[in-house]
């Protein structure tokens, strides 16, 4: 996802049992083989739920791996955590992938789990297009103006006077009907309709946003000198985010344990829009298999980056993932 930092603790709730939440730790196996530490990009939610499948399943555990899942949260670096050798896999964002190629950075994305970025514009029903919000304020949070926003104003030519923070609160669209909000599509347009509004939703990947949605991702050397474990990690979580669209319970129920701000509702929710925008299994996955990643899409997502001056044109966008654990897979 585009925007990680979509979400303050405020939204959450109390921000202490949050950031509690946050450094819960899903039990591993006692006899697993090789021991891999994966960090989700925040807090335990639906659309991580491949990895909770795998684990509560014993996906990996039968793959003769031992792996521990942790969850993000808003102060916490998944990307710093893995460049420091705190964790093998995190999952992160397409955008979180190139700048840090960028900056020199030797990460490699390994998987696609989630074939479209989850980023969406949320409007009143009166909003026939993303194109018709040109003139209106549209709230964003401090993440999004450095990615996503960028892409619309591209896209849409939006100007920046049209920008308003989001924190997490949304009362002021609830206020102002004349407004639009970025939000995450299994996510903001629930918690919008519990506050009594209707809302009409825009997924960014419809009108060409280009990103992958939390790509997993780990370090060069990890991947060279780990190749059969990140195989065989790879291909349980795939089959992990196979069986959590058909009967995603198990991997619910790992996901309440971990963050029981996660409410029954909500979960229904994210799960239900995921399968309906078919996220998982719907683009190049519907004949490539789960998790399956294009050079055409990175190179599509590069040169957007390119163009809003994300990366500067030398950077190796190309060396930022590898297709070798997917391309065969077909699950």
């Amino acid at each position: 996802m585009a925007d990680l930092t979509r979400r303050s603790l405020v939204k959450w709730g109390a921000g202490g049992a949050a950031l509690q939440a946050a450094s819960c730790v899903i039990s591993r196996p006692a006899r697993a083989a090789t021991r891999l530490r994966v960090l989700t990009y925040f807090f335990a939610e639906p659309s991580q739920g491949g990895l909770f499948q795998a684990a509560a399943t014993g996906l990996y555990e039968k793959a003769g791996l031992d792996v521990e899942v942790k969850q993000g949260g808003p102060q916490i670096n998944g990307l710093q955590l893995l460049a420091g050798g705190d964790a093998d896999v995190v999952m992160t964002s397409g955008i979180a992938v190139l700048n840090s190629r960028d900056r020199n950075v030797p990460l490699v994305a390994i998987a696609a789990p989630l074939q479209f970025d989850l980023q969406c514009l949320v409007t009143r029903r009166d909003i026939p297009s993303i194109a018709a919000l040109k003139g209106h304020k549209i709230l964003v949070t401090a993440g999004g103006q450095g990615g996503y926003w960028l892409w619309l104003k591209q896209r849409f030519g939006f100007t920046d006077d049209q920008l308003g923070p989001y924190t997490g609160n949304f009362q002021p669209f609830v206020q102002d009907p004349t407004m639009a909000l970025g939000g995450i599509v299994t996510s903001e347009p629930y918690r919008i309709q519990q506050a009594g509004i209707e809302p009409k939703t825009f997924l960014l990947a419809n009108d060409g946003y280009p990103p992958y949605g939390g790509p997993l991702v780990a370090m060069e050397s990890t991947v060279a000198s780990r190749r059969d474990e990140m195989a065989r990690f790879v291909r349980a979580t795939m089959m992990g985010w196979r069986d959590f669209m058909l009967h995603p319970e198990p991997g619910l129920r790992m996901i309440q344990e971990m963050n029981p701000q996660a409410d029954d509702g909500w979960m229904a929710y994210s799960v239900a829009k995921q399968r309906e925008l078919r996220v998982v299994t719907g683009g190049d996955a519907e004949t490539m298999g789960i998790g399956t990643m294009t050079e055409a899409r990175w190179g599509q997502l590069a040169t957007f980056m390119t163009d809003v001056k994300l990366i500067k044109p030398t950077t190796d966008w190309r060396a930022a993932f590898t297709t070798e654990f997917v391309r065969d897979l077909k699950i």
